[in-house]
């Protein structure tokens, strides 16, 4: 997923910054899961503790109320479903968003394969590599995958293609590969987009979701909404 860049390089940079200095040095935070009550239903997501950066990001804007209100502004059929744009609380029907997030980026935590974009995966958007090489995440705009089933020889032509955009750095395991056949999921945006947690109750909700029709630019034409985003307290 991707989307236009906001800030300067200089200004991502000391973004990022300041969010290390925040989050860097986090209260242990292991299994912590949050529950996205949307117009379509509850999405229950458990965070991934080997993504520590990410996971303790959205917990803070979760906690901050940041993903309240806010749309799934972005849904392809077969793919995925994104939110987190907070300019979407009050855009009016029409209004081309994507283009708004929390203001700085999270260093990458790319975990592959043991983070993949299967089916119900959560990650995080970013911006190109043409101006973003170290692939850096959003701060706060993510994506949860829907994607389709994949046959091996289908797999073998995305394995050569994510392999020259990693510098071989992703192979698709067999286990891996009977998840792609059946489940399904986008394989293509492995090893080149944050993985950090992944739907646990709700993959009913997210085919509903990413099912809706939209406009010309991916934009559901009846609002989808988060209505309140919680951490589920253990």
């Amino acid at each position: 997923m991707q989307k236009k860049p906001l800030f300067s390089r200089i200004a991502a940079a000391a973004l990022a910054a300041m969010l290390i200095a925040a989050c860097g040095q986090p209260r242990p935070q292991q299994g912590a899961e949050v529950l996205l009550h949307t117009t379509a239903g509850d999405i229950r997501i458990a965070l991934d503790d080997r993504t520590p950066l990410h996971r303790d990001n959205f917990l803070k804007l979760t906690r901050e109320g940041f993903f309240d209100s806010l749309l799934f502004h972005r849904v392809i059929a077969g793919f995925m479903v994104q939110a987190g744009d907070p300019s979407s609380r009050r855009a009016p029907a029409g209004q081309m968003l994507g283009e708004s997030d929390a203001g700085y980026e999270i260093p990458a935590e790319i975990v592959y394969p043991a983070l993949a974009h299967t089916r119900g995966a959560l990650a995080a958007a970013r911006t190109p590599d043409s101006v973003n090489p170290e692939r850096k995440s959003s701060g706060s705009q993510f994506f949860i995958v829907w994607g389709q089933p994949f046959d091996n020889e289908t797999l073998d032509r995305i394995q050569e293609n994510t392999a020259a955009a990693t510098g071989n750095g992703v192979t698709i395991p067999d286990s891996l590969r009977g998840i792609y056949n059946t489940l399904g999921g986008t394989p293509h945006l492995d090893g080149q987009y944050t993985v950090f947690g992944h739907v646990t109750e709700g993959l009913d909700v997210v085919e509903a979701i990413q099912g809706v029709e939209t406009d010309p630019v991916d934009r559901p034409l009846t609002d989808v909404r988060i209505i309140r985003a919680e951490v589920v307290e253990k």
